[in-house]
């Protein structure tokens, strides 16, 4: 029998690949590759060891840097071992958190001297409206696109790594040229890096799009967490590349601006990050005073 292994972005989407009756293994990978200390390509110890860092401070410490290391450290063991598979298929979607996952992928299967890779891309699906990702599918609508896999180029393997770089190294003119590049091998990868060039601090305002969405939210009179993340998810522009950790760490930053723009009551001074649902209803989030 033929050993397949499927990689896929999100936990939810994962668990309904599993449940779609598609033949292999799957393997959900966990990472904000488009956000903080990296570097192109495959990682060095040390470089993994500064993003569990990172991902620890991302999550609120709700995941522990020990934790957050180990399984860095599984997801590239399970790279590595690839080639021992028939066959590599790729399932993401278009938003900012799967296109700049996809091409790190690829740019580390380069690394590896492995250049054999299927890739499913959904970035609409019939019926779902706004579509957003992966997760929103069943089990029988991620089967019933799997015959539109198709293997990943030569170009796109080259192109995945020219994203790689520019990501990791934050190259702003990079970054641009490739958000208004206007026959990308991939052609998801300009409007994702569009959004995230959007997330750099407004000259005037310096807050990046999300932070200024939370706080437009909360200045409406959204004041519970949840009430601000529908306002905002509805008033972002498709597909949505964050989730709720992200929110809340944005809000929080609103809150420990050297000028707070919000202000937070509730059982915490902060927003909790990681499994915090049964504990959001508690918090309430004001806007504080606008200058002027």
């Amino acid at each position: 029998m033929e050993r397949i292994l499927h990689i896929t972005s999100g936990d939810i989407a994962g668990e309904s690949l599993r449940k779609s009756g598609v033949p292999g293994e799957v393997f959900v990978w966990h990472d904000i590759l488009y956000d903080g200390p990296r570097e192109p390509g495959y990682p060095r110890e040390e470089v993994l060891a500064a993003r569990a860092l990172f991902l620890e401070k991302a999550t609120g410490g709700g995941l522990k840097r020990q934790e957050i290391l180990e399984g860095l450290g599984a997801q590239y063991r399970k790279l590595e071992s690839a080639p021992d598979y028939h066959e590599l298929v790729l399932w993401f979607d278009a938003c900012l958190f799967d296109q700049s996952m996809l091409a790190h992928i690829l740019a580390c299967l380069t690394c590896k001297g492995c250049n054999s890779a299927q890739l499913i891309c959904v970035d609409s699906f019939p019926g779902i409206v706004p579509y957003n990702g992966l997760g929103q599918l069943s089990p029988e609508q991620l089967a019933s696109v799997y015959v539109e896999r198709r293997s990943v180029t030569g170009e796109q393997f080259c192109f995945a790594e020219q994203v790689d770089r520019a990501f990791a190294t934050q190259d702003h003119a990079a970054l641009v040229e490739l958000a208004h590049c206007s026959a990308a091998p991939l052609p998801w990868i300009p409007a994702a890096v569009a959004r995230w060039l959007q997330e750099l601090p407004d000259e005037t305002t310096g807050l990046g799009r999300l932070e200024q969405l939370a706080l437009d939210a909360i200045r409406s009179g959204c004041t519970a967490p949840a009430a601000i993340f529908a306002h905002v998810a509805a008033n972002d522009t498709p597909p949505q590349y964050w989730g709720d950790i992200t929110l809340w760490a944005k809000i929080n930053e609103l809150a420990t601006r050297r000028l707070p723009l919000v202000k937070i009551h509730g059982p915490a001074p902060l927003l909790p990050q990681w499994n915090c649902r049964e504990t959001l209803d508690s918090f309430v989030i004001v806007p504080m005073p606008e200058e002027g």
